[in-house]
């Protein structure tokens, strides 16, 4: 079975975990996604800045600056208002994903990570933006 070549988009990864970071860009590598990484709140938020990506995947619990903080920053700019936020989190509760929605994301993927999954979601945000 070919592997879609999705090299047209690009995703960033925010995780506080290198081995998480690693374990995604390999995931997402197989589909060729451009891929980018953070490897915390202040890092993703200034990335964005440079050039906003075309989804993020944003872990929650990270020092500093956590997801939520990063969510609800994103949430208050024009400029990425609207941008597509996937949430990866171990956090996994009703109550967690409940507050991943409220805070702002667009879809909620628990770890540890299902592939397919992964991949599906960040597909469903992609074809949202371009419709």
């Amino acid at each position: 079975m070919a592997v879609n070549d999705y090299s047209n988009y690009n995703v960033l990864v925010v995780d506080d975990v290198p081995l998480n970071l690693l374990l995604v860009e390999k995931m997402l590598g197989r589909y060729k996604f451009n891929v980018d990484t953070a490897s915390g709140g202040q890092q993703a938020l200034d990335k964005i800045a440079e050039k906003k990506p075309d989804v993020v995947l944003l872990d929650l619990m990270m020092p500093n600056i956590d997801g939520y903080e990063v969510l609800r920053r994103l949430r208050l700019s024009a400029e990425t208002k609207h941008l597509p936020v996937i949430i990866l989190s171990a956090l996994n509760s009703d109550a967690d994903i409940i507050k991943g929605f409220k805070a702002g994301a667009n879809d909620f993927v628990t770890k540890p990570i299902i592939m397919d999954k992964l991949i599906k979601a960040i597909l469903k945000q992609v074809e949202i933006e371009e419709a």
